[in-house]
């Protein structure tokens, strides 16, 4: 039988070569909810009860897979513990429950949601079992932690404010509006921006393969779907749409 080393050194290869399929797959296909929904995904879901439902392992089997580490209990791996919770406890729990009034949003595919609730199973396996077991942590981790939870704290910000402002838009119920405010005046996508931002802090932090791994991921999915948004706006809204914004990284891309 493998051992537990050998399984997640396993899965942290794969985590970070299963990056350029899904850009690949990304740039050609979009996951269809939100402005690309369509039809022949199977049945589907309230988009509130998807998020929290495939968010959850994020949460949940996070705390259960670090409570086995054998460094569950260093104040190094608790600190990164938070960071990691703080954006999944938003994420799994707040977001879902600010979508509950957006009456405009499309259902969400269930085939959608239980890919996502896989990979955040797999995911949080990656990164727990790395930060309570795995980690070794040297001299420099909190000066590496102040700087990484600094980018960290301006992306989560970044990511929540953007958020709110996309859900103010569709609480309104008056179709997709052009979003202002906040880095909507440097990006489209500034929620995505965000994120990005938020998994690069956690790669500085954890300085290890699972935390690379995780940020290239992040930007696999992410850029593509950017990528395409921006030019949804700029075909939706021809010329009232700010001419200066980039997709998804401030004046460059």
């Amino acid at each position: 039988m493998r051992s537990d080393s050998t399984i997640h050194s396993t899965c942290i290869l794969i985590l970070n070569i299963i990056s350029l399929p899904t850009y690949l797959s990304c740039l050609y296909t979009q996951a269809p909810y939100g402005r690309y929904t369509q039809k022949g995904w199977g049945p589907t879901l309230p988009s509130w009860i998807s998020w929290l439902l495939m968010e959850s392992p994020s949460v949940i089997a996070t705390l259960f897979i670090y409570s086995l580490g054998r460094n569950a209990a260093s104040p190094q791996s608790l600190a990164l513990l938070s960071v990691f919770l703080l954006h999944y406890l938003h994420r799994t729990f707040i977001y879902p429950l600010r979508l509950r009034n957006a009456t405009s949003v499309a259902p969400f595919p269930v085939s959608i949601a239980l890919m996502a609730f896989s990979f955040n199973l797999f995911n949080a396996y990656v990164q727990t079992r790395w930060i309570s077991n795995y980690a070794h942590f040297g001299n420099w981790f909190w000066w590496r932690f102040a700087v990484g939870v600094l980018v960290f704290g301006v992306g989560m910000v970044i990511n929540v404010r953007s958020d709110r402002v996309l859900v103010g838009l569709k609480v309104q119920g008056k179709g997709y509006q052009i979003p202002v405010g906040g880095f909507f005046e440097f990006v489209s996508c500034a929620n995505y921006f965000g994120e990005i931002t938020e998994w690069f802090g956690w790669a500085i932090i954890t300085f290890s393969w699972a935390g690379f791994g995780f940020f290239v991921y992040t930007c696999a999915n992410l850029v593509p779907r950017a990528r395409a948004t921006h030019q949804w706006y700029l075909n939706k809204f021809a010329e009232d749409y700010p001419k200066h914004r980039k997709a998804v990284i401030p004046f460059l891309y």
